[in-house]
């Protein structure tokens, strides 16, 4: 093999493999190492988050602070698992979304998708051939038998907690065969879950290529993927290989090391498409069918937000630069934000724009403990003398005056996510983009 095919097949793999090991990063300090500040429980268990995230959060990236989290990691090889729903207020946005281990969302349950009534739908994996029982609403398929499911309840306002408590209390989950009264069936094998990488050795290629040789145990190789799957042997990476670098002569150790960098140089080459507008969030997240195998944005989906909403569900618009192209930094400038009358972002649930420091895009600690900005806050924020809405951005307090509309941004480097929560066919369209959506340096 020459160094040139081993640099190509290297970025493949490495394109590929980051977010299924981020993804694995994330179940085993949720739901399996006990000894994590972020554990949660036990699988196939629901456990709710009964406070809004902040700084404090560092398991995902881009977390929100408007809709309190549940969480449920699903093991789908003995038996369906059944989630149970309680009926929520017309007015009150709530949503399961349910993403296999590469990160696809491969269906959704809530009020977009079925309603509010409430009600049991079943999950199944790829190996299950039974028939969903009456009582079910719906039945839904997933690729892997290992399936996140991840709910958003929206809180309305700081008061408004308990009621979030009452609805995440109505959240089910258990396996069919409970659900039915019946026995149990034969548990499946245990899952030797090793020690995954940490957000910082994520980037060291050969554990990356390690990661993948344990794929079959939880990932099984799809039809239209055994093609990659035999290239990535060639450089001995999958099922049945052992990926040791330290055996490879020096041309073909640097040739896949570039490989690795030429991944990176790919995403931040699309980040730059993400940055001018050209690509959108709703371009990097959803479904296999829609993402059409492209790994490149699967890879920016995990980078840049892991278990970002498909666009029908939330859109992100994102802010990395001001209206002139420089990166945001609090300690150099400060921004405004400005929608003009009648022109807020187009949703049918509601908005929020949140900032984020970088490069860990985690939430900053501030004076307000204030992380967002979003339409239930809207009786409370001054409004401009046209009727427009003015938000400031920057480290330090715009003046009492203006402090309501304050959104307080880290001494640094940082970045701004506006989420609309089921937009309106107009933002869909991409017909509602700037110039209401700049960030602008403040004059």
């Amino acid at each position: 093999m020459t160094p040139s095919e081993a640099r190509a097949i290297a970025k493949e793999a490495y394109t590929y493999g980051f977010p299924l090991v981020d993804n694995y990063r994330i179940m085993f300090a949720y739901w399996i190492d006990k000894s994590s500040p972020e554990y949660k429980g036990s699988i196939n268990t629901i456990q709710n988050s009964a406070h809004v995230y902040g700084p404090e959060d560092k398991a995902i990236q881009t977390p929100n602070s408007d809709t309190p989290y549940s969480f449920a990691w699903l093991d789908l090889r003995a038996d369906p698992m059944v989630l149970t729903l309680p009926a929520v207020e017309k007015d009150r946005y709530y949503s399961v979304q349910l993403i296999d281990s590469y990160t696809y969302n491969f269906d959704y349950l809530g009020i977009r998708t079925t309603g509010n009534d409430g009600g049991s739908f079943l999950v199944a994996g790829p190996g299950w051939s039974g028939q969903a029982p009456h009582a079910i609403k719906k039945a839904l398929r997933a690729d892997t038998e290992l399936v996140m499911a991840f709910y958003r309840t929206q809180l309305f306002n700081p008061g408004d907690i308990d009621n979030v408590r009452k609805i995440q209390a109505g959240y089910q989950v258990q396996p069919l065969s409970a659900f039915l009264g019946q026995s149990a069936p034969k548990a499946a094998p245990t899952i030797d879950f090793l020690k995954p990488l940490t957000a910082e050795e994520g980037e060291d290629l050969a554990r990356i290529f390690q990661r993948l040789e344990l794929r079959p145990s939880v990932l099984p190789t799809l039809p239209s993927e055994k093609p990659l799957m035999a290239r990535f042997a060639k450089i001995g990476v999958g099922a049945g290989q052992t990926f040791d670098p330290g055996k490879l002569s020096p041309e073909l150790k640097k040739a896949i090391e570039d490989g690795k960098a030429d991944a990176w140089q790919g995403l931040a080459d699309l980040q730059k498409l993400v940055d001018a507008g050209k690509v959108t969030s709703g371009d990097i997240f959803g479904t296999r069918q829609y993402l059409k195998n492209d790994y490149l944005y699967r890879f920016a989906g995990a980078v840049l937000g892991i278990y970002g909403n498909s666009k029908q569900e939330a859109m992100y618009p994102a802010y990395f630069a001001d209206a002139g192209g420089q990166p945001l930094n609090a300690s150099k400038g400060s921004y405004v934000l400005r929608f003009a009358k009648d022109q807020l972002p187009p949703v049918n649930a509601f908005w929020s724009l949140t900032i984020y420091s970088l490069p860990d895009r985690l939430l900053v600690a501030n004076p307000l403990t204030r992380y967002l900005i979003n339409s239930p806050m809207l009786p409370g924020l001054k409004r401009d003398a046209d009727g427009g809405l003015t938000l400031y951005v920057q480290k330090d307090s715009p003046g009492a005056d203006k402090e309501s509309n304050w959104l307080p941004a880290p001494d640094g480097p940082f970045f701004a996510i506006l989420r609309l929560y089921l937009p309106k066919q107009l933002a869909l369209d991409g017909a509602c983009k700037a110039p209401p959506l700049i960030v602008a340096p403040l004059q």
